[in-house]
């Protein structure tokens, strides 16, 4: 058998491109994953400085439970027979927000929902009522096993062992948390809240956000948690690698794709830079859908599917993010892993208006040196600021953003700027340079007001044995969601190679 052919190659290591590999590899799939950097994980990796083990993106992790169907990343790992050990986190996020509006997300959920009426009490029956049907979003989702949509074999089976399930799911595909929120609520600074409830994942605010996607994570937080891998978010996709060559799968580091090879119209391979190419019976991106189409295969008319798909979608902004190493004595007893900071509600989707804060040592110690802490801060920041800047303007400009960001964060951590032991700033020109996405997006997002889920591609392409895979696909961003999306991905692949599909 020639080494360089393969049932499937995926092309990149993010958490979508590892759970499709790992997921056909166990189906007995010859599967080969390449990988531009050094490590796995993409956006969910991690670097180390001086010490400290920062995670690239996001701490605040879905998906760990340990019952039901919707912890797809423990399932992942299950699949290759791994596992990692993680640790529960009892407040999602803690909240500072304009007109001192000052809470946090519980895991416990009534001890969150009288948090929030304490603040609304005359909303205190909408408020529930709103929680309330995102749970039954939630437990019609969690009472089936989530695979390929496209799949009308699983589709038939899943019907008919859950029907009434599968029907509540129907009725919320082309419903946003937004519509839903409003026949329950009328005051306009809860729904404002409800906004940012689904801004902090979506980066959309809650007109924009599918209600299939909100019910899932207002209601996981509460049943299966958010649990922070110890070792840190990288230990994921090093954890999913290690399974995936257990299985028999390979990944090649340093491996940049530059082409999706053809034949007749088909996907057949992919060559790499160097030059080298490797062949396989389906090929997988599991980069963005810009990059797939316009810059991976040969350059022809972009098809009409994907014309249409970019009227709806556009990129979500990238973030200025920093990195910081700081003296354990800044945080008092009681602070929380993960905060959201916003001054002015008019500013939540403007450019560096909202901050996102991670501090992961406080679930995790074993990241940072002995006495010091790990806060990631980041906000939303677009390629545009970046552009056009020689060496010393950029340097210049990724300095006065940081001292800015540092003043803002200075609210919740008063003395954080004289307690600093170490600063790493990225910004979109990092994100698009490390992670090899256009204009260093974190996904795509919704141009205008859609309905729900159903603009969302599935895994298929109009391009023959290419599949897409990751945030650009059913159901959107997230670890969580990208998870869904691999295991929809390699449930459709294992049918059509005519793999075991269960």
């Amino acid at each position: 058998m020639q080494t360089n052919h393969y049932d499937v190659i995926v092309i990149g290591s993010g958490i979508g491109g590892l759970v499709t590999a790992t997921q056909l590899a166990a189906k007995g799939a010859k599967v080969l994953v390449l990988e531009r950097y050094i490590i796995p994980g993409g956006s969910a990796g991690y670097f180390e400085r001086k010490g400290y083990r920062f995670d690239v993106g996001a701490s605040m992790i879905f998906g760990f439970g340990k019952k039901g169907t919707t912890n797809l990343l423990t399932r992942a790992l299950s699949a290759v027979n791994t596992s990692i050990e993680t640790i529960a986190d009892p407040v999602q996020i803690h909240y500072h927000l304009p007109g001192g509006l000052d809470l946090k997300v519980h895991r416990d959920y009534e001890k969150f929902l009288q948090e929030l009426i304490a603040y609304f009490p005359h909303e205190a029956k909408g408020i529930r009522q709103f929680y309330d049907e995102c749970w039954r979003v939630f437990n019609c989702l969690n009472a089936m096993e989530l695979l390929s949509l496209e799949e009308i074999g699983y589709l038939m089976r899943v019907f008919f062992a859950h029907p009434r399930a599968c029907l509540g799911l129907v009725k919320y595909l082309p419903q946003n948390a937004g519509d839903v929120a409003r026949r329950y609520i009328k005051d306009p600074g809860l729904l404002k809240f409800i906004d940012m409830e689904c801004y902090c994942w979506s980066v959309v605010p809650a007109d924009k956000t599918p209600m299939i996607n909100a019910g899932m994570v207002f209601s996981d937080r509460h049943y299966g948690g958010i649990n922070y891998p110890k070792g840190g978010v990288g230990k994921i996709a090093e954890t999913l690698t290690h399974g995936l060559e257990k299985a028999g799968g390979e990944i090649k580091y340093k491996a940049r794709v530059k082409e999706i090879l053809l034949d007749k119209g088909k996907a057949v391979g992919v060559q790499l830079a160097t030059g080298e190419k490797y062949y396989a019976k389906r090929v997988v991106s599991n980069a963005t859908r810009w990059d797939t189409f316009e810059k991976l295969l040969p350059e022809s008319e972009l098809p009409r599917r994907e014309q249409r798909w970019q009227k709806r979608y556009q990129k979500s902004p990238s973030f200025l993010s920093l990195h910081l190493g700081v003296k354990a004595d800044l945080l008092p007893p009681g602070t929380e892993c993960h905060h959201i900071l916003l001054e002015d509600w008019g500013n939540m989707e403007g450019e560096q208006g909202t901050i996102f804060v991670s501090i992961p040592t406080l679930l995790d110690p074993g990241l940072a040196p002995e006495g010091y802490h790990i806060i990631h801060a980041f906000t939303p920041s677009s390629i545009e600021r970046w552009q056009n800047l020689d060496s010393k303007e950029y340097g210049e400009r990724k300095e006065e953003s940081a001292q800015l960001l540092i003043k803002r964060l200075e609210h919740i951590f008063p003395g954080l700027s004289s307690s600093l032991d170490y600063m790493e700033v990225g910004t979109a020109r990092t994100h698009r340079r490390f992670l090899g996405r256009e204009d260093g997006t974190y996904g795509p997002i919704p141009r205008h007001k859609l309905l729900g889920l159903l603009g969302m591609p599935f895994n298929r392409t109009v391009v023959p044995n290419l599949y897409c895979v990751g945030d650009s696909t059913f159901p959107g961003q997230g670890l969580n969601a990208v998870a869904f999306s691999g295991f929809a991905c390699g449930h459709r692949i294992a049918v059509d190679l005519g793999l075991p599909s269960a």
